[in-house]
């Protein structure tokens, strides 16, 4: 999960796999090019000459712990993994990061089947693919890395663990929107580390909520099998869509462009749970922080307005990745969250944590009254709920 409107990284459970030390399936993707692609399209990004990583992390150390004690007394809800651990890294190191919590999450899923003819892909057409995807996938990151705060990676496994479970703030990132906004440091720092502790909460407090979001993306990853079949009917299917006038980067960026329809609905499950998710981030980070960052709001609007509003390449790529849509149903979480708790207050709203079953679709999302209704609320008045109005 990450402030301004990162994807956050992997988790463990049943889309987990081993590294590739361990593992000597063939992959789609070449995760080391990743690596390297991703690096060295950075280089061209330099930190900001004020950006020191020591002082950032002692203060990150800091603020931290507190955002976790408000966010704890604003929700009332309770890590069971223990305190939570800041890490303050640059941007290569953002980048490397998530291509290592990918692989871990989508690695099986991109891993080439065998048949009782030997692998479906022929080693030329691999090493292209490999070569292709790596490469996209090194500098998606790459961009991205240039834009993302902080981020709470739900990635658990027994690799490393003292590197994993991590509330991570990009420094150069941080460092360089101070200096451009203006903004006052202490403020903006504990408000960023509010969000993220947020989400490694929602995580960590919730024992269904990482394996369903593992299950949700299994499902999403199941079908593609590494099949090059299952490629062409998605260029069939993508070339029909636009003759008939429609747009399929628009509601879910690449994901949805390659989704079948089966996917389409686990794609739509995946983002009604992260659109309550982030707007439930929101609103705490708001109500948390209320009597310590004053200048929230101001923090709020600059940020809405450059992820709305983005321009040249940003623009473009966050067309192609999704990201504008993501944006919309962000917003329409946080809509969601201050309905329901309007209608029934922070009591109706908790039921959201009782189980998978209780959380909202995307429809619902959208018009919180239904979700309100179906939870055990029909009670509760519902006047101007449905639509996000409160």
């Amino acid at each position: 999960m990450g402030s301004d409107g990162a994807a956050s990284g992997p988790a463990s459970g049943p889309a987990s796999t081993s590294t590739p030390a361990s593992d000597p399936a063939p992959s789609l993707v070449d995760w080391d090019l990743a690596r390297k692609v991703a690096a060295g399209a950075l280089i061209l990004k330099p930190s900001p000459a004020t950006y020191r990583t020591a002082p950032l992390q002692s203060q990150f150390d800091e603020l931290t712990a507190r955002a976790e004690f408000l966010v704890t007394q604003s929700t009332g809800l309770k890590s069971a993994h223990g305190a939570a651990r800041a890490k303050v890294v640059d941007r290569s190191g953002w980048a490397t990061a998530n291509v290592r919590s990918m692989q871990r999450l989508v690695g099986s899923a991109l891993t080439v089947r065998e048949t009782d003819k030997g692998p479906r892909l022929g080693k030329h057409a691999l090493a292209v693919g490999q070569v292709a995807t790596g490469t996209q996938l090194g500098l998606m990151l790459a961009y991205m890395a240039t834009r993302v705060l902080g981020q709470y990676d739900l990635l658990i496994s027994e690799e490393d663990p003292a590197d994993q479970d991590l509330v991570s703030y990009v420094g150069p990132n941080v460092t360089a929107i101070e200096e451009r906004y203006g903004f006052a440091p202490n403020e903006f720092r504990l408000w960023l580390a509010l969000h993220e502790v947020t989400h490694r909460m929602q995580f960590t407090a919730v024992p269904w909520l990482r394996d369903h979001f593992v299950a949700l993306v299994s499902e999403v990853l199941e079908p593609l099998q590494a099949d090059p079949q299952n490629l062409l009917d998605t260029i069939r299917r993508v070339v029909d869509e636009v003759r008939a006038g429609h747009n399929p980067l628009r509601e879910n960026g690449v994901a949805g462009l390659l989704a079948t329809p089966e996917q389409r609905l686990a794609i739509g499950r995946i983002s009604g749970m992260m659109s309550l998710l982030e707007g439930h981030g929101d609103v705490v980070m708001d109500r948390a922080g209320a009597a310590e960052v004053p200048g929230a709001a101001g923090f709020s609007k600059v940020l809405h307005d450059r992820r709305t509003n983005p321009r040249g390449l940003a623009r473009f790529m966050n067309r192609l990745l999704g990201m504008e849509a993501k944006m919309r149903q962000y917003a329409e979480g946080e809509k969601f969250v201050q309905a329901v708790e309007a209608a029934g207050g922070p009591e109706l709203l908790a039921r959201v944590w009782r189980g998978p079953e209780w959380l909202p679709t995307l429809e619902e999302i959208r018009t919180p009254g239904d979700w309100v209704a179906r939870a055990g609320g029909a009670a509760v008045a519902l006047n101007g709920v449905n639509g996000g109005g409160a």
